[in-house]
C-alpha cells in the first residue's frame, strides 16, 4: 500500500511540475520534482534491501513499437544469453525477431500508443498524451517484478525518462539511457528550433538525463557532446550487426524472390522461360531437376535503401538521382536497368509513394515493400548496391540501417552528415554523396561495368568481407556486460 502512495504522489508532482513548464517557466519542475527527490531518496534504502531478489531481472523500454526497435531487440537478447529475465515494455505494432518471440526468458509487455486525441488546442491534447503516457507508464513499470536495471531508449524520451527514473529510484533500480538521438532535435525537424515545445523538450532531456545511473550512446561525437554539452558521462556502444546478417546464398535468394514475385512486380521475370523445368525470377532461375540455382544474364541491378519514412530522411533525393539515371541509359550509356526496393514504414511513406507513382520509366522500376523480420536480412544480402539517406537531425547518430548492410557486406552510398565518417569510409567500404547529382554520378561510375565484380563495386564488397567486422554479440559483451557486472559486486 505505501509503494501505491508514494507512486500516486511521484505521478502528480512530475504531472504539475511539467504542466508548469509549460505554462509558468522552467523552474517550476524543478520546484515540482523537489519533494519527489526528498520522499524517493528516504524511501531508498528500505527499497533495495528488499529487492536483492531481482538482481537477474532487466526491463527493457521502448516508447515505441518493438518490432521497429532493432537495438533494444538486441540488447533484450543479449541480456537473456547472460541468464537475465528480461521484461520488454513497448508497443505492440510489428512482429518482433523470432529470437525475442521464441525466448523464454524475454516477456513482451505491451503498453498502447495512445492516439485520437483530437479535441482542443493543439498544446492541450499534446499535454494531455504527456499526462495520460506518464500515468500508464508508472502503472506497468510498477506492475512488472521489480528489475535490478531498466535500459530505456531515448528517443523517444518524454515522458520516458522522468518517470522511468522515479520508479528506478522507488524500487532500487539502476537506470541505463541508450542514446540513439536527442528527441528535441527530431520535434525540431517540425516545429522549428525555436518553438517553446522544442525549448522545454529540450531542457527536460538534458535534466533527467543526468539522473541515470549509466547511459550508452551510439556514436563518439554524441558521447563527447553528451560530456561537454550535458554533463552526461556515456559509453559509446556502436550498432553493430547480429549474425543473421550476411550475404545470402543463391538458393536462399531465390526463395526470397519467388515469394516476393507475388505480390511484387519488378521481381517477375522478363519474358518467357524457354524451358518449362526452370523455375524463374528477375534474378535468379533454378532448375526443377537438379535444384541449381543460377543469376540470370542480363539481369537488372537490385538497389536497396531502408527507411523510416520520417523527415530526416530527404527520398526525393534518391528520386531525382533515378531520372538522372534513366536520362543515361536513354542516351545510351551501357548501364543495367535497376530495381529499386525502397522497405519500412513510417510517416512519409504515403506522400512519397504518390511521387514515385507519377515517374515514368522504362528501365527503372521501384516497390516499396514491407519486409518480415526474418525477410529483410535475406534481401539485404541479396542486393547489389545499398542508398542511404539518413541525415541525422542531431548530426550525432548513425544509421543502423548501413551497419546491417555492411553486415552482409553490401557497399553503401550514403548521403553526408557530421559523423558519418565513424561508420562509412569514403572509396572504401561504399561512396559518400551530398545531393541528387553526386548520388547519380555515382551509380552511374558503380553500374557501369556490372555484373563485373572487377570494378569498383566489387572493390568494396571484398574490402567489407575483409574487414573482420565485429558483430553485436561481442560489441555487446566487451562493453555493456562489463557495465552492468560491476555494479553486482
Amino acid at each position: 500500500m505505501a509503494d501505491a502512495w508514494i507512486a500516486v504522489f511521484v505521478v502528480l508532482a512530475l504531472v504539475t511540475g511539467f504542466v508548469s513548464s509549460f505554462f509558468v517557466t522552467q523552474f517550476g519542475l524543478i520546484y515540482a520534482v523537489l519533494p519527489v527527490i526528498a520522499v524517493a531518496c528516504v524511501y531508498l534504502q528500505t527499497r533495495r534491501a528488499r529487492n536483492s531478489h531481482a538482481n537477474r531481472n532487466v526491463c527493457v523500454l521502448v516508447l515505441g513499437d518493438i518490432g521497429r526497435s532493432p537495438r533494444m531487440q538486441y540488447h533484450a537478447i543479449s541480456l537473456s544469453k547472460h541468464g537475465y529475465t528480461v521484461s520488454f515494455v513497448g508497443y505492440l505494432g510489428t512482429k518482433p525477431h523470432q529470437d525475442i518471440l521464441g525466448n523464454e526468458r524475454i516477456k513482451i509487455i505491451p503498453i498502447s500508443e495512445l492516439k485520437g486525441l483530437t479535441a482542443g488546442p493543439k498544446i492541450l491534447r499534446y499535454v494531455t498524451k504527456v499526462i495520460l503516457q506518464s500515468l500508464q507508464l508508472f502503472y506497468v513499470l510498477l506492475k512488472i517484478e521489480a528489475p535490478s536495471y531498466a535500459l530505456m531508449q531515448n528517443p523517444p524520451g518524454l515522458p520516458g525518462i522522468a518517470v522511468t527514473w522515479s520508479v528506478c529510484v522507488l524500487r532500487g533500480s539502476n537506470f541505463i539511457i541508450d542514446w540513439h538521438n536527442y528527441g528535441y532535435t527530431i520535434m525540431a525537424l517540425t516545429h522549428g528550433e525555436k518553438h517553446p515545445i522544442v525549448q522545454v523538450a529540450k531542457w527536460y532531456e538534458k535534466f533527467y538525463g543526468r539522473f541515470s545511473s549509466h547511459n550508452l550512446c551510439v556514436t563518439n561525437a554524441m558521447k563527447d557532446d553528451l560530456r561537454m554539452n550535458w554533463g552526461i558521462k556515456a559509453t559509446t556502444l556502436y550498432d553493430k550487426p547480429p549474425l543473421i546478417f550476411k550475404e545470402a546464398p543463391l538458393d536462399i535468394q531465390h526463395s526470397l524472390f519467388m515469394k516476393m514475385k507475388k505480390v511484387h512486380p519488378p521481381f517477375q521475370p522478363r519474358g518467357e522461360s524457354h524451358t518449362e523445368d526452370v523455375e524463374r525470377t528477375a534474378f535468379t532461375e533454378c532448375d526443377s531437376t537438379t535444384g541449381a540455382v543460377t543469376l540470370v544474364e542480363g539481369r537488372p541491378a537490385l538497389l536497396l535503401s531502408s527507411t523510416s519514412w520520417t523527415e530526416d530522411e530527404d527520398f526525393s533525393i534518391l528520386l531525382k538521382a533515378l531520372e538522372d539515371y534513366e536520362r543515361f541509359v536513354e542516351g545510351g550509356a551501357t548501364l543495367p536497368s535497376l530495381v529499386c526496393v525502397i522497405t519500412g514504414k513510417g510517416p512519409q511513406k504515403e506522400y512519397y509513394r504518390k511521387l514515385i507513382d507519377r515517374l515514368s520509366f522504362k528501365h527503372i522500376q521501384i516497390c516499396t515493400p514491407w519486409l518480415e523480420a526474418e525477410d529483410y536480412p535475406v534481401l539485404l544480402g541479396s542486393a547489389d548496391l545499398g542508398v542511404c539517406l539518413h541525415k541525422s537531425s542531431s548530426g550525432l547518430d548513425l544509421p543502423m540501417k548501413v551497419v546491417d548492410m555492411f553486415g552482409c557486406c553490401l557497399p553503401v552510398c550514403a548521403i553526408h552528415f557530421q559523423c558519418l565518417h565513424e561508420l562509412v569510409k569514403h572509396e572504401e567500404n561504399g561512396l559518400v554523396f551530398k545531393d541528387s547529382q553526386e548520388l547519380a554520378e555515382q551509380l552511374k561510375m558503380l553500374l557501369s561495368d556490372f555484373p563485373s565484380t572487377e570494378g569498383r563495386l566489387g572493390r568494396f564488397r571484398r574490402n567489407l568481407r575483409s574487414s573482420g567486422q565485429q558483430r553485436w554479440d561481442e560489441s555487446w559483451d566487451q562493453t555493456v556486460l562489463p557495465l552492468i557486472a560491476s555494479d553486482g559486486k
